[in-house]
């Protein structure tokens, strides 16, 4: 039997092992975090009935899914920056509540793993080289120093991804924003005047320029985004101590300053680390000639802004895709031309939407498209 490694244990990598494994076709995944909580795994994720809720029919875990999805979190508030609301989507009851609820990513994560057998994810074991053999066959070079071969080699490793360089030489390049992420652990308890103002699911505040956001999330935190157009060495450029978290907020309050305090008082209520976000992407439409014994899949294969929300949502469809065109014995060619033009479009329309949420404009232009 063919021998499937997999680098990479994020929704996609899971996917692919977890729709190939319904299958009866058994495979490897390799992840470098020590555990499956050795890090934190993001926010909420919205999954769309054509992309990951497809991929999770195929994978058997429609029903596991429901069980942890929040159609509620569908709801959507957007302000410019001096407070005024300029759009308002509330999720009715009588609308279909499974259309594009959010679900969080770590308990996505949770399901896709306790639905493989043990074993399947090899822990805090990193594919740091991959050296090609004869008939297309790999050898990886892990992390803990050990060695293993496979027939093929799918690279679900994410944004710096260690197995892209078999198939393409392009690289992620800055987009021109920057995001810094923070967390308000129990905002129904402790603050709740700013919980009533996210509402049930998102809120997004736009001005000239930048961006601030806020989403709960299903263990009652809530996780602030923002958002601010720069170079790529902004980080370093903009004076923002990003070592000390309390001197960090104080900063982007006056970064943000101007705004209505109705939403910086978002900054205050956070607590613990700062996330700091290069915004990359991969060049739309990049695609590669076929490489035997080796396919990427998810940001490996397609990164590309956040501003289009279909990130998770296209690894996760890459994953049951690839793992139903290995079962069929359909080429893997086929699969990746499908991926790429499916990606293409995707990564498109987040670029552009990039410029609206990030634009001189700010709001309306906001409140239009996602009215749409």
């Amino acid at each position: 039997m063919t021998r499937i490694a997999i680098a990479g244990a994020g929704l996609g990598g899971l996917t692919l092992a977890r729709v190939l494994h319904v299958h009866g076709i058994e495979s490897v995944v390799y992840e470098r975090d020590a555990s499956p909580t050795a890090r934190v795994q993001g926010g909420s994720l919205d999954l769309t009935v054509e992309a990951g809720q497809r991929a999770l029919h195929e994978a058997g875990l429609t029903e596991g899914f429901r069980a942890i999805a929040r159609p509620d979190g569908q709801d959507l508030l957007v302000y410019d920056h001096t407070g005024a609301l300029v759009l308002r989507k509330d999720t009715p009851d009588e609308a279909a509540p499974f259309e594009r609820p959010e679900a969080d990513r770590p308990a996505l994560r949770t399901l896709l793993l306790d639905s493989l057998p043990p074993g399947t994810v090899h822990w805090g074991q990193a594919v740091t080289e991959a050296v090609p053999l004869p008939g297309g066959r790999h050898r990886l070079r892990l992390s803990d120093g050990t060695t293993a071969e496979c027939d093929l080699l799918v690279g679900a490793d994410g944004a710096s991804s260690r197995i892209r360089p078999l198939v393409t030489p392009e690289e992620p390049v800055h987009s021109g924003a920057n995001a810094v992420s923070l967390n308000i652990p129990a905002i129904d308890r402790d603050h709740p005047a700013l919980s009533e103002r996210v509402g049930r699911g998102s809120l997004m505040v736009i001005g000239v320029n930048r961006a601030l956001s806020a989403q709960r999330s299903g263990d009652g935190s809530v996780r602030v985004n923002l958002t601010v157009r720069g170079g790529e060495d902004w980080f370093t450029t903009s004076g923002i101590p990003f070592d000390d978290p309390a001197a960090t907020r104080a900063a982007l309050k006056e970064l943000y300053a101007g705004w209505s305090p109705d939403f910086v008082e978002l900054v205050d209520a956070a607590t613990g680390s700062v996330m700091q976000v290069r915004v990359a992407a991969l060049p739309v439409g990049l695609s590669w000639p076929n490489v035997p014994g080796v396919t990427l899949l998810g940001d490996a294969a397609h990164l590309m802004s956040p501003f289009a929300g279909l990130g998770a949502n296209l690894a996760m469809l890459d994953g049951a895709e690839l793992a139903l065109a290995i079962a069929a014995g359909t080429p893997i060619a086929d699969f990746e031309a499908t991926m790429q033009a499916r990606a293409a479009e995707a990564a498109a329309e987040s670029a552009a939407n990039l410029e609206v949420f990030l634009s001189p404009q700010g709001a309306a232009r906001v409140a239009e498209l996602m009215a749409g």
